[in-house]
């Protein structure tokens, strides 16, 4: 669930803060996080962070497909753990856009992700470039 929370980052986008919720089920054999579940809450942030971001006609008219994550894992997060998603637009080329989740528990980062997106026209399915007006909204300089 994301509380709209925005700010500024140097040299970066706007940052938006997502509150991550862990479900009994993400836990594995090991009594933490599996690793395959930090992809369903990079997903969840950022498509969040898009829709919390974008005007109502962008988001309708585009969805994202990940085409890359390279995810850093720092530290195991567990069952009782308030996890806070932090992610930034770092840069769009053409169709594609750039972004950095943390991951935090407090101050404490447990694992980094660097994703590659693609932005997809809903009415061709084909790769499709955001207009200036809507990447400002993510990245104002």
């Amino acid at each position: 669930m994301s509380n709209l929370q925005f700010s500024a980052t140097k040299g970066f986008g706007v940052m938006y803060r997502h509150d991550v919720a862990v479900a009994p089920a993400d836990i594995d054999h090991m009594g933490h996080v599996n690793n395959a579940v930090y992809l369903r809450w990079v997903q969840d942030a950022v498509v969040a962070y898009w829709q919390n971001t974008a005007p109502p006609e962008a988001v309708a008219n585009h969805l994202w497909v990940a085409l890359n994550h390279n995810i850093s894992y720092r530290a195991p997060a567990f069952l009782e753990d308030d996890v806070v998603a932090s992610v930034v637009a770092e840069g769009v080329q053409g169709a594609r856009a750039f972004f950095t989740t943390m991951f935090k528990r407090g101050e404490q980062v447990i694992a980094e992700v660097k994703s590659t997106w693609c932005c997809i026209d809903v009415a061709t399915m084909r790769p499709a470039r955001l207009a200036r007006d809507v990447v400002s909204l993510f990245l104002p300089n």
